[in-house]
């Protein structure tokens, strides 16, 4: 199933970007692929006529491994969600170790292998994430995950 809706509105504290796809195993997916699939306000781009003012930052990311369902809803995933940074000298793909941030396992639902995770920094804006710096990938075609920012 095909995501009908697509926010580009940020102005938050709520920024569902949507469930991300990752089609080929061991190629990452940046999490901004559904808002900005040209990255025109990644911070590292060069500032373009369909860049926004200022780049994206949010104080919390939350990532659910989770994929679409046959019919209706979401249902879980086959294999591992791999929630990745760039890579510095690597790919930065799940065989990038050096570039993983959590690794959430199909099925989770309570204790330490959570089914949703999230990143958290301070607010009031002192210290925020690009969500332009994360990537998911996946053990298997299709597998996926929800994520939305919370924004200042």
């Amino acid at each position: 199933m095909a995501t009908q809706s697509v926010h580009k509105n940020k102005q938050g504290p709520v920024w569902p970007l949507g469930l991300i796809v990752n089609v080929t195993p061991g190629t990452p997916v940046g999490i901004m692929s559904l808002v900005d699939p040209l990255t025109y306000n990644a911070p590292e781009q060069a500032t373009l006529p369909q860049s926004a003012e200022y780049s994206e930052r949010a104080y919390q990311i939350n990532f659910t491994a989770c994929k679409a369902g046959a019919a209706h809803g979401l249902q879980i995933n086959t294999g591992n969600i791999y929630i990745m940074m760039k890579g510095v000298a690597g790919v930065g793909n799940r065989d990038d170790y050096g570039s993983c941030v959590a690794v959430l396992p199909p099925g989770a639902t309570t204790g330490i292998s959570f089914p949703t995770f999230a990143l958290t920094a301070a607010a009031l804006n002192a210290d925020v994430f690009s969500p332009y710096q994360f990537y998911i990938d996946a053990d298997n075609a299709g597998d996926s995950c929800l994520v939305t920012l919370n924004i200042q």
